[in-house]
């Protein structure tokens, strides 16, 4: 098996998702005691938000980059940056290290266009929402995205932050989601981005009327694909479960 390099910590809670996903699949697909062989690099999450809010997306980069060079001088075959918003400085990660970056942006368009679907709703930080570096990333796949309406990307964003990230799952704002999805449903979306990878710890398939896309299992199988090309592959999953 291939060795995966993470940089995660962002936060640590969907880190440790990536982590017990990678090590499930890698058992599934080999059997008996077989687990993932994995790097991890896990910063201080703390300080990429300070840089995130401050638009310094350039420095919070070298701190990524710095970390993938890290995992690839630990022996990684491949970087994963585990987390959708951090994306947005993943050319510059990519350039630091000479291993392959698995772009988590393209790993979710290729299942959602796989399931058929073409027209989805993204659900994600404000960043992930708003800017181009992901969404744009997703059209250029062959997608036609929606985004909530600016209440529903304040609610979505508010929610990661001041509870996702720190472990908290609340009904309300399960509640709260499954509004936003019904109204990105409405509008015509024919499946729904999880586009941050703390959402799946909130949202699961029986949340949405239509098909769920989870960037984390996405992220995951793709790696354990990647790490494993020789064994069996079931494909892509499209439904987020816990």
């Amino acid at each position: 098996m291939k060795t995966i390099g993470l940089i995660g910590g962002m936060s640590w809670e969907s880190t440790a998702e990536y982590y017990r996903l990678l090590n499930e699949l890698t058992r599934d697909r080999l059997g008996g005691l077989h687990s993932a062989r994995c790097v991890l690099y896990s910063v201080d999450f703390a300080e990429i938000e300070e840089l995130q809010v401050q638009g310094s997306w350039t420095k919070a980069g070298e701190i990524l980059a710095a970390a993938a060079q890290a995992l690839e001088a630990a022996g990684a075959d491949m970087v994963l940056i585990c987390t959708n918003t951090m994306h947005k400085v993943a050319d510059q990660v990519e350039a630091a290290v000479s291993i392959p970056l698995l772009h988590l942006a393209d790993v979710t368009a290729e299942a959602v266009r796989a399931s058929g679907v073409r027209r989805v709703g993204l659900l994600g930080t404000a960043f992930t929402m708003e800017q181009d570096f992901y969404r744009g990333r997703l059209e250029a796949g062959g997608l036609d995205v929606r985004v909530p309406d600016a209440e529903g990307r304040e609610l979505v964003h508010r929610v990661i932050y001041e509870e996702l990230c720190l472990g908290i799952v609340r009904e309300e704002s399960r509640d709260a989601y499954q509004q936003v999805i019904r109204d990105l449903v409405a509008g015509g979306a024919e499946g729904i981005i999880l586009g941050c990878t703390e959402i799946e710890l909130l949202i699961g398939s029986e949340d949405s009327p239509v098909p769920l896309f989870p960037t984390t299992r996405l992220h995951a199988e793709a790696a354990v694909n990647a790490a494993l090309p020789d064994t069996q592959n079931e494909g892509p999953t499209k439904l987020a479960s816990h």
